[in-house]
């Protein structure tokens, strides 16, 4: 057992020689500018508090005694939002990426994803028994070649919004070219939803595409500031993840406080457009702020923001820097993201100010 602790050992010390060390750290009082909660929705008592029912824990997977009424009355209303034919409820998105592509895609199958594709889905990918090959990023001409020498059934895997990068995926030129080939897209709309469309369904709706894919994954955890995610599509589709998808079979089912908390983020998200608004008038603040920002490398329109500082050790101290400010800015390191292409990721709020927004951005070029 000794050679055991001593390979781990090792492979923590190779970390922490290239200062890509990960360690936990303890919620701070500093100005966030790093969480994914866009609309402040994590701290919202109205959603959060729950009064006049009774709730219950988990009692196992839903396929044995952990479904209930009120959860499959959920999944229709989450269908109807997102203007889905039907919706399926996982524990969380990376279990619902698991459990999405490691069913879907058979031996002989071909998946295609972006080389930016997050890893919840390359493990889902890796768990299939399909042939798999990335994409250079937002690259139509380099996916068509692809395409073009895939075997059996094809699955193109997207994200709708980068979560490292910011950017956009082109939606509408990705849905005809899969139409034209045969082929089923998915996409991952985790950091889009609640920030894009007119309620906050994700850019498919915005553009109007929800007929064009094949499936799509919302996550609550980011925007909705709750736990837990749906796999959106047809009701042919949501009948095979209940047989097929061993991520949502094996797995004790979500609680009913976190899937009413589900329902609560959006009916009062319906109710508080405004809080999109904020945070679209202050991402539009930021990039006109920055316009001739030269480590600003990424066009991101969305509430992701990254300052590009090549090195670990060059970013980590200027995130050290910027949190002895007050903001709570975190650095993403390589092996995240590439090396030369270390980062601050900055998550804009609409609980945040032009004020502050203003400070962060004359620290980091002082």
């Amino acid at each position: 057992m000794k050679s055991h602790y001593k390979n781990i050992e090792q492979k923590l010390f190779n970390r922490k020689s290239e200062n890509a060390l990960r360690e936990l750290k303890v919620n701070n009082e500093l100005i966030d500018f790093c969480s994914n909660d866009y609309l402040g929705f994590a701290s919202e008592p109205e959603i959060h508090i729950q009064n006049g029912i009774e709730l219950f824990g988990s009692t196992g997977s839903r396929l044995i005694s952990g479904n209930h009424k009120i959860t499959e009355e959920v999944e229709v209303y989450l269908a109807s939002y997102y203007k889905a034919e039907s919706s399926l409820i996982f524990n969380s998105g990376y279990n619902a990426n698991l459990g999405l592509f490691s069913s879907l895609p058979q031996r002989g199958d071909t998946i295609i994803y972006d080389e930016l594709i997050h890893a919840s889905i390359r493990d889902g990918i890796r768990l299939s028994n399909a042939n798999s090959f990335s994409f250079k990023h937002n690259d139509l001409v380099a996916l068509e070649e692809k395409i073009k020498n895939a075997k059996g059934q094809i699955w193109i895997a997207v994200e709708s919004v980068y979560s490292m990068d910011g950017d956009e995926a082109p939606l509408k030129e990705l849905t005809q070219l899969c139409k034209n080939n045969d082929v089923a897209l998915i996409v991952d709309e985790a950091h889009a939803c609640g920030i894009f469309g007119e309620k906050g369904e994700g850019l498919i709706v915005e553009y109007g595409l929800e007929n064009d894919v094949f499936a799509r994954v919302v996550t609550f955890g980011k925007a909705f500031g709750a736990h837990g995610a749906v796999v959106l599509g047809s009701k042919l589709l949501r009948n095979y993840l209940i047989n097929y998808s061993r991520a949502f079979i094996y797995t004790t089912a979500l609680p009913l406080p976190s899937i009413l908390i589900m329902k609560k983020a959006h009916t009062f998200l319906e109710n508080n457009l405004d809080r999109i608004n904020k945070l679209k008038e202050l991402i539009k603040y930021f990039k006109e702020s920055t316009f001739n920002f030269q480590l600003l490398t990424f066009n991101s329109n969305s509430a992701i923001q990254c300052v590009v500082v090549p090195g670990n050790d060059e970013v980590k101290t200027l995130a050290e820097k910027v949190q002895s400010r007050g903001f709570d800015v975190r650095p993403i390191l390589s092996p995240t993201v590439p090396k030369g292409e270390e980062r601050l990721r900055i998550c804009l709020h609409s609980f945040n100010t032009k004020e502050q927004i203003a400070e962060l951005i004359k620290v980091i070029q002082d």
